[in-house]
This record gives structure tokens, C-alpha cells and sequence, in this order.
């Protein structure tokens, strides 16, 4: 292979979701781009498959506009445990549930569509202190962007790695042949963790648990620890095998040194309580390439830290509430009580409006109703 086609403006390393993302945003600018993974499309991962509205409307920023020909339509969210249940609908627009395989097949059509190179089945070789390569080749890049996940070898490789590690659980994947019975996305806390239910076509949802033990807990201790799911799908039939995953909240002291950035989980991430993995990796995707069209990176370095600020500080309070069941209960009670809270809770949680407006709004009723005796 001939050394021109190893230079590139920008080269991406890592092919899912945020990587494509990021080299989409990037030629969308007339920036040229080569990305590679080791692995072949379509690229599957254990996660919720609930692609929220803010989301959509970034992805369409991207040339990808999801309809409910790929998946089936969602109104909101919905909080469950045994003696409360939560729902909150969404201030403007639908979420989508789709097949993690699904989204990606899409993202790398519209890659390849607008001109992005890709090299799939291709490792990049990183050894310490010596440059990138592709097969035996040296590659030649203005910038280099890190998209490869949580145990990110990029990141290793640059020295980036230093951070701090907040939380690490433990996630689950499977499918089941059902006919969605909600127009929400379901989330349901029982003693072994939670459960989330996310319609991903007119016969089939997708069920994805995470839980803080180790060892036996799986998908089918979780469903079965929860009375009303495990009715729900006690006869149906399961459609994907078992995929599981590690989930984090990790904050990295740097993302940016000198030409290299990093993107999606290996930049930093929240645990998937919050099912905001793949917004944060679509809003920085474009901040990054806005950041690179401008001339540096500094603008992305500057900017990325908010994109995680409250992805992250949701994950500390629904952590704290799957620590402590007792509190857990008492604020979905309240929050039962007050559906107005829960959609403007649900609107901090999107990004549309201010943590900070909210708390002044609505922290002193809250604190309020907390301190109230439950009813019996």
C-alpha cells in the first residue's frame, strides 16, 4: 500500500458510533478523514438502544435521519419500583428505539456516502513512543482522534489516561419477541439492579440491565427480581443472545494533548443509568470537528468537559439512589406526586434546561415533600 493513502487530515481510531460521528461531522466540512477499526461492520455493544430527542436532532446535523421505519417511536420516560411509578413525557419531538447494529449500519452508510475513508479489519499498531501505523505503514495525519471506548489504547498511548474512576457496573443485553406494551423507554430498580425497556421495533424490545454485583447477576436474575417484568416476559420468546458490557462514570484530568483528542468513552463517560452515552458522543463529535475547522483543538478541549458535566452529576443521584433504597423510594413517591417536576427534571436531564434553574426553582419544595412522612 502505497504511502499516500496512509496520509489524511484527520485520522479516527475506532469505528463505532462516536468515531463515525466524528469523521461524518469532520467531512461534512471537507476535511479528509480516514478511520480504522479492527473489527467489520456491523459492530453491535450491550447497551439500551434508545436514542433520545436531542439525540435525533444531533444525528440529523449528521445526515442521519431516524424514522420509525427503523425502530419504533418512544414518548418519554418511565421510573418504576415496587410501590411507585414515575412518567415523564418529552417537551418537543420523540425518542427512537433501534438495533445497536441498525444505527451503526446507518452511520457508516453515511460515512461512506460523503466520502470518509474506511479501513475496516484494519488494527492500527500504537507502540510507545513511536508513531501510529497501518499495516507495517506509517500514517500521516494533521490530528489524531481517539474513538476507541472505555479501555482506549489511544489514550494509554499519549498519556492521557490520568483521571479519576467514580463508578464501574455491570450491563446486559438481550432481545425479546414482544409487542411493546408502553410508549415509554421503562426503567425498573429491584433489589438486583435495573432494568431498562426500550421498544426497538412493533414486535420486539430490547431489555438491558445494570447492577453493581459481580459474579451470578445477569439479565435473568435482574427480570426475574422484578415482579413486573418477569410476568411480562415470563413466556416470551428471546430473539439475541446475551451481550454484556462494563459501565463507568470516569472523568479524565486531559482530553487533548498536542494533535490528539479523545472522543465518546474513551474521553470520559456516565454510567448508562442515564442512557446518555450517545448524546454526549454526538455532541462532541461536533464541537470536535467545529473545533478543527477553526484551526485547533483548543476549542474542544475548552468545551468537552461540559458536554459530560450533567450526564455525570444524573449519574451521582440515580447511583445514590441505587445505593439507598429507602431514599429511592421516597423520591419517586414524590416525584409521583409531582409530574410537572419530573418532565422539567427530564428536560435538566436532556440538556434543555439549567440544573442550576431547576435547583433554585424547586429544590426548597422538593426538600419539603422529602421531609413529609410517607404515606402508609
Amino acid at each position: 500500500m502505497g504511502l499516500s493513502q496512509n496520509r489524511c487530515d484527520v485520522l479516527v481510531i475506532g469505528g463505532g458510533p462516536a468515531g463515525l460521528a466524528a469523521a461524518i461531522a469532520l467531512r461534512q466540512s471537507s476535511v479528509d478523514v480516514l478511520l480504522a477499526d479492527a473489527l467489520v461492520p456491523p459492530i453491535d455493544k450491550a447497551c439500551g438502544e434508545g436514542i433520545m430527542p436531542d439525540s435525533r436532532r444531533e444525528l440529523a446535523q449528521l445526515g442521519v435521519d431516524l424514522n420509525c421505519a427503523h425502530g419504533a417511536a418512544f414518548h418519554g420516560i418511565l421510573f418504576g419500583d415496587e410501590r411507585s411509578t414515575v412518567t415523564a413525557n418529552f417537551s418537543s419531538g420523540e425518542g427512537i428505539g433501534l438495533r445497536r447494529v441498525v444505527l451503526h449500519s446507518l452511520l457508516v452508510d453515511r460515512a461512506r456516502d460523503i466520502g470518509v475513508r474506511l479501513r475496516w479489519g484494519t488494527p492500527v499498531v500504537l507502540n510507545p513512543g513511536q508513531p501510529a501505523s497501518i499495516a507495517g505503514e506509517r500514517v500521516t495525519y494533521r490530528y489524531l482522534i481517539g474513538a476507541d471506548g472505555q479501555s482506549s489504547r489511544v489514550r494509554t498511548w499519549v498519556g492521557l489516561s490520568r483521571g479519576t474512576l467514580h463508578t464501574r457496573r455491570f450491563g446486559f443485553r438481550m432481545h425479546y419477541r414482544i409487542a411493546p406494551w408502553s410508549d415509554y423507554v421503562e426503567v425498573h430498580w429491584g433489589p438486583l439492579g435495573q432494568a431498562y425497556v426500550t421498544p426497538v421495533g412493533a414486535d420486539e424490545i430490547c431489555v438491558a440491565v445494570v447492577t453493581r454485583f459481580p459474579g451470578m447477576v445477569r439479565t435473568a436474575q435482574v427480570i426475574d427480581s422484578i415482579p413486573a417484568l418477569r410476568e411480562k416476559l415470563r413466556d416470551a420468546e428471546i430473539t439475541s443472545r446475551e451481550r454484556g458490557s462494563i459501565t463507568t462514570t470516569r472523568t479524565l484530568h486531559h482530553v487533548v494533548r498536542e494533535n490528539v483528542a479523545l472522543l465518546g468513552d474513551a474521553s470520559g463517560s456516565a454510567d448508562a443509568i442515564t442512557g446518555e452515552g450517545l448524546a454526549m458522543a454526538f455532541r462532541q463529535a461536533l464541537l470536535l470537528a467545529a473545533s478543527i475547522e477553526g484551526g485547533s483543538l483548543d476549542a474542544y478541549a475548552g468545551g468537552h468537559g461540559e458536554t459530560l458535566r450533567i450526564p455525570q452529576s444524573m449519574a451521582r443521584s440515580l447511583l445514590l439512589m441505587d445505593r439507598w433504597p429507602a431514599l429511592r423510594g421516597k423520591v419517586l413517591r414524590v416525584l409521583a406526586r409531582e409530574p410537572l417536576l419530573s418532565e422539567k427534571l427530564l428536560r435538566v436531564h436532556m440538556g434543555e434546561d439549567s440544573l442550576h434553574r431547576f435547583l433554585l426553582q424547586h429544590a426548597p419544595q422538593l426538600g419539603c415533600r422529602m421531609l413529609l412522612p410517607s404515606p402508609a
